[in-house]
């Protein structure tokens, strides 16, 4: 006789220790075991977000910060209809994430641009995903201090504070959270879905599959977990292998395949049938790989690199020299940058391949060895190498050759087989429980202390960028950085010697020429200024801001007509490029030309009609020009209004600008009023050259406007 009897839905209470983390101990004192891993979670949070407190103290760098959040002035308008439309539909900093920019947009419409609170948001969200992972962990295995353990690692590894004190890798944290969200669903759908599974057994027989084609309804978690991870997608496409995670956690610890289903065949059906439930996931992957490739691909110095610049084989070596360094520096910490440059050193980055392929090969045979005995090895091994697939360099984006915030998710796989081997060796010989304990303890204390000292590290662009010079050596890109932060700092001779020092280093990189010539006009040498425009734009001619920079320079020195022709080469390079249209504006002031100019000025606003400093400066020319045909102060007054509502009145010069209007038409109180706010605001941010907004002020007490010539009278400056 045959007799039906039902798959048990948790094997995994079968395979725990008895002590305090199977299934029969959670009989004997439910409530208790109820209460635990709430405590526990609210500890891991509470620890969390004490570790991370410092980052309210860091502010904004100048990387990627700008594309995101400082200089972009429609996430600084906050939620807006206008803003939200245009989350989704632009493929700004070469991405489509909607639901970041949105995040980005609700913290400035909450909280402005202090970049405490910014900071303070992403904790949060990395907090909270630190709950959801031990939620997980324990809803899959019901072993606490294992899934404990994997959470705290996650949350305090000092290889995540990138993602967590870096305002730009918001989507890492947004990612991740609805990528937790949706495994959280998947295994409540998938224990469900276990429980409509049946085994046949006979006397002397092994357990066969016979309902195989068992039919049962999707369950709201399964469209739960659909729509999280479609939130995830548009938060960071690195969700894109999520699918295969779930098909890790069906073989352990879901148990919906067999090891004999996937090693002795003897059928696939239950194979098929986890991997066919997941065809919407695995449609919606696609679908964020084309549109990721799309966004990429035309966006352009950061585009996707082609095969003649980084080729296939040295990507190949790359991408396994990578897979090797990020497990070393998840197991040794050390050495943490935000960029890591690409080695020129071709047999070095073959060699190192070489012999991270022998470790992962040798690693890789022994979680296939100890698969049956200990799967969460095979699972966690799996979930490193597959996560970090779409990040790994084999399609090439920007100059890095790793980076830490790539490390978020997939880490998590080595965590899984860390802390589930440590249990199996407890359960193996209780004398090693009480030392093991100290060495788990020992080792979050270790990454406790490592996280609080990179965290100094994310203070400002200045101690970020001097780090990563410092530990990584020949960066020619931190290098650069560094420059600017110093040049923003106003030590124009420092930033001067860092430029140099990567020009040396990558003669053939246009950015440090750009930066030199910028720097070297602002510091009244715009013959040595213009050598380096040149240069830049010998080395990279089809980037219209390069023209406009060198036509600055020129325009500079009194050379109009090879100025005009570098923005008319900039405005054809890109047509929806403002800022070429409002250079020649300029230039045609200089040159007494000023109806012509502000046909100019009208041309750069229709393309971008929300620009405030266009917005400021033309107000500035119509309320101040001496030429009376130009001026129209209503006209000019209503551009400042408009340029001082996108900026909420926290900008001095436009402030400057609705003054000088509202003297234009004689409104001398409210023009007394924004004027003197403009000083203060300057005054408070120190900075320079603020003799012209009091010289206006005092016109202002006396009644007067503010009349100015744009014309070029000096002769050219010789260094």
């Amino acid at each position: 006789m045959f007799r039906l009897r039902g798959r048990s839905q948790n094997r995994e209470s079968q395979e725990t220790c008895p002590a305090g983390t199977g299934a029969a101990d959670q009989r004997k004192q439910p409530g208790a075991v109820k209460a635990r891993p709430r405590v526990i979670g609210l500890l891991l949070a509470l620890a969390t977000l004490l570790v991370y407190l410092p980052v309210r103290h860091c502010g904004f760098v100048d990387y990627d910060d700008g594309d995101y959040v400082t200089d972009n002035q429609v996430v600084q308008n906050g939620l807006t209809w206008a803003g939200v439309a245009w989350a989704f539909t632009t493929w700004h900093a070469s991405n489509w994430h909607p639901l970041t920019w949105l995040s980005h947009m609700l913290d400035c419409e909450l909280f402005g641009l202090n970049p405490g609170a910014h900071h303070l948001d992403n904790v949060l969200i990395h907090t909270a995903n630190v709950v959801l992972l031990f939620a997980l962990l324990f809803r899959l295995t019901k072993a606490l201090w294992p899934g404990a353990f994997v959470a705290a690692l996650f949350a305090w590894h000092p290889l995540h504070v990138e993602s967590v004190a870096w305002i730009s890798e918001r989507k890492d944290l947004l990612s991740t959270f609805f990528g937790l969200l949706t495994l959280l669903a998947y295994v409540r759908f998938a224990q469900n879905a276990a429980g409509a599974r049946w085994l046949v057994t006979g006397p002397g027989t092994l357990p066969t599959p016979v309902l195989s084609r068992v039919r049962y309804r999707l369950s709201p978690f399964y469209w739960l977990a659909l729509v999280s991870f479609a939130l995830g997608l548009m938060s960071k496409p690195m969700l894109v292998t999520l699918p295969f995670v779930m098909l890790l956690l069906d073989y352990w610890p879901l148990r919906r395949i067999s090891n004999s289903e996937i090693h002795e065949r003897p059928t696939l059906n239950t194979l098929r049938s986890t991997v066919f439930e997941k065809w919407p996931f695995f449609l919606l992957s696609t679908a964020s790989c084309v549109v990721t490739y799309l966004a990429q691909s035309r966006q352009g110095d950061s585009a996707v690199v082609s095969l003649a610049k980084v080729s296939l084989s040295y990507r190949l070596c790359n991408a396994l020299m990578s897979y090797g360094r990020y497990l070393l520096k998840t197991i040794w910490p050390t050495d943490l940058a935000v960029f890591y440059p690409m080695s020129d050193q071709i047999v070095r980055v073959r060699v190192l391949a070489g012999v991270s392929a022998m470790i992962l090969a040798a690693l890789s045979w022994i979680v296939w060895r100890t698969r049956r005995s200990c799967p969460y090895l095979l699972v966690g091994w799996l979930w490193y190498l597959g996560t970090l697939v779409p990040v790994i360099g084999l399609v090439q984006v920007g100059g890095a050759a790793l980076a830490d915030r790539y490390t978020y998710i997939p880490a998590i796989g080595l965590f899984i087989a860390a802390a589930f081997g440590l249990r199996d060796l407890v359960c193996r010989d209780r004398f090693l429980k009480i030392p093991l304990a100290v060495a788990a303890g020992l080792m979050l204390a270790g990454c406790v202390a490592l996280t609080e000292n990179q965290l100094r590290c994310w203070r400002d662009s200045l101690t970020l960028f001097a780090h990563a010079v410092a530990v990584t050596g020949h960066n020619d890109i931190a290098q650069i950085n560094l420059g600017v932060a110093l040049e923003q700092e106003g030590k124009l001779d420092e930033a001067l010697a860092e430029y140099r020092k990567a020009e040396r280093l990558a003669p053939k990189r246009f950015q440090v020429h750009n930066n030199l010539g910028n720097l070297l006009d602002s510091m009244g040498k715009p013959n040595e200024a213009l050598a380096e425009y040149r240069e830049a734009v010998r080395l990279k001619p089809e980037l219209p801001l390069l023209h406009d920079g060198l036509g600055s320079v020129l325009a500079e020195i009194g050379r109009f007509g090879e100025a005009m022709n570098e923005f008319t080469n900039a405005a054809r390079l890109d047509p929806t490029y403002p800022w070429p249209h409002f250079e020649m504006g300029k230039t045609l002031l200089k040159q007494g030309r000023d109806s012509e100019a502000m046909g100019q000025f009208h041309e750069a606003l229709r393309i971008d009609p929300d620009n405030f400093k266009i917005l400021a400066y033309t107000a500035h020319v119509l309320a101040s020009d001496d030429n009376p045909q130009i001026r129209d102060g209503k006209a000019a007054l209503l551009l400042a209004a408009k340029a001082n509502a996108l900026t909420g009145g926290a900008q001095p010069f436009v402030l400057d600008a609705v003054g000088m209007a509202c003297a234009e038409t004689g409104d001398f109180t409210d023009a007394l009023d924004v004027t003197q706010k403009a000083l203060d605001l300057g005054k408070a941010r120190k900075m320079k050259n603020l003799d012209g907004i009091q010289q206006r002020l005092q016109l202002y007490k006396n009644r007067q406007p503010w009349r100015e010539s744009f014309r070029f009278t000096n002769a050219p400056v010789k260094n």
